[in-house]
């Protein structure tokens, strides 16, 4: 990493920014952080030789362009797409042939219909029409590449790329590898979004007391996070009481009772489109916590503090696995489905297994810096009726890491 884009990281990793737009002060640069993202998305498709990539995913057409829209509509239903070439211009398909919205993209098109919504009975003859707009880019802007990289498509669509004689490779590796380094821009805004969690926390923990149902508790951070500009929450990850264990039920309408513990991941996506994964456990007052639940959290904070202590740069994921906190056998089989992994817009590569679970689920690879990661606790006895989930975000840095989130942990679990 150069030097500049190392001090940059450094400086933002202590900066929440301002949202609204001031003259009098140093702000994120958007246009910056739409151009960093863009060139990361075509480094990767010039190393691969990738003449064209084809986005469906409303998180990979945030990423690459900044452009947003009904982006949970389109998880499920694709009603818009993004062509993206090495050194060509880059093209969005949607309803519409309308004025480019930023300037990361060069043309709007009228699209496909790709989805059976839009299509209906005719999908086969819009895949058609479909291909024959991507064989008239790559002869226009792939450089005589034949290689094209895809995302989310039906099979319809899927048979006539490949009819037409193109070779066709999953576009995830290559979006996913692009967002693992962080620009300054990007890591003010997610601390803009921590800030924004936080402050939604704060009035959760404000709420916590005898009478209140998990939903309505869970309703506060949405509130919080609508209210602030942001977008949406990935689970409904709360629980409380003997709900707590195992590890990810849902927020559900069941009264939270004094002397409980209340868990959480807060998994939400925030103002910028950028992701705040943080997990505390409160416990609900009044009362003193029991001899079990300070020894379940403190166990859980001590495996946030040893494993978040040994991330730096060039330690190997295998190593961090390897050197990761033991947990006491009780609570092996409960554990949480990774020690730690990527964040940006949501949860990104990697994902680094527990030593249990390398041979079946891990892989390896290599900490950078730029990588911003969620170091993971889940501590609840297989059988038991209780559990803590603490969660850290961090950002490393040339010297180790940095630590994003900041709310505070439980003095009286810690006691």
């Amino acid at each position: 990493m150069n030097p500049k884009h190392s001090q940059g990281l450094s400086r933002a990793a202590g900066l929440v920014p301002a949202m609204r737009v001031l003259d009098s002060e140093n702000q994120v640069d958007m246009r910056s952080l739409r151009k960093y993202r863009l060139e990361r998305v075509k480094e990767q498709l010039r190393k691969r030789d990738v003449g064209l990539m084809i986005l469906t995913d409303p998180i990979s057409i945030r990423y690459a362009t900044g452009y947003r829209n009904w982006a949970l509509f389109q998880t499920h239903c694709v009603s818009y797409y993004v062509f993206i070439s090495p050194d060509g211009p880059t093209f969005l398909f949607g309803y519409s042939a309308k004025e480019p919205p930023l300037e990361t993209i060069d043309e709007c098109r009228v699209g496909a219909a790709i989805s059976h919504f839009n299509a209906g009975p005719h999908m086969e003859r819009s895949a058609a029409k479909f291909a024959n707009d991507v064989i008239s880019y790559l002869k226009a802007h792939g450089a005589g590449s034949t290689k094209i990289a895809i995302e989310q498509f039906t099979p319809s669509v899927s048979r006539e790329l490949v009819t037409a004689s193109l070779t066709v490779i999953d576009a995830s590796p290559i979006v996913e590898t692009a967002r693992v380094i962080k620009s300054a821009d990007e890591v003010l805004c997610m601390n803009f979004s921590i800030a924004v969690a936080e402050a939604g926390v704060a009035r959760m923990r404000e709420a916590c007391k005898p009478g209140i149902t998990e939903e309505e508790l869970w309703a506060l951070l949405h509130e919080t996070n609508i209210a602030k500009g942001g977008e949406w929450i990935e689970a409904r990850l709360l629980a409380s009481g003997d709900r707590t264990n195992p590890w990810g039920q849902e927020a559900s309408s069941r009264i939270i009772s004094a002397g409980e513990l209340v868990a959480f991941d807060t998994d939400m996506i925030g103002p910028f489109g950028y992701c705040a994964d943080i997990s505390r456990t409160f416990f609900c007052g009044p009362g003193k916590p029991t001899e079990e639940q300070r020894n379940l959290y403190k166990l859980a904070y001590e495996e946030i503090q040893h494993n978040t202590s040994i991330i730096r740069p060039g330690v190997t994921f295998y190593e961090l696995s390897q050197k990761c906190f033991k947990l006491p056998d009780q609570y092996i089989g409960n554990r949480y489905s990774c020690l730690c992994h990527g964040l940006g817009l949501c949860d990104e590569y990697p994902k680094i297994a527990h030593p249990a679970d390398w041979e079946a689920r891990g892989y390896d690879g290599i900490v950078e810096e730029g990588m911003v990661l969620c170091v993971e606790s889940y501590v609840g006895a297989a059988g038991g009726n209780q559990g803590v989930k603490l969660e850290e975000q961090i950002l490393v840095t040339s010297g180790g890491y940095r630590l994003l989130s900041k709310f505070p942990f439980e003095e009286s679990l810690l006691a």
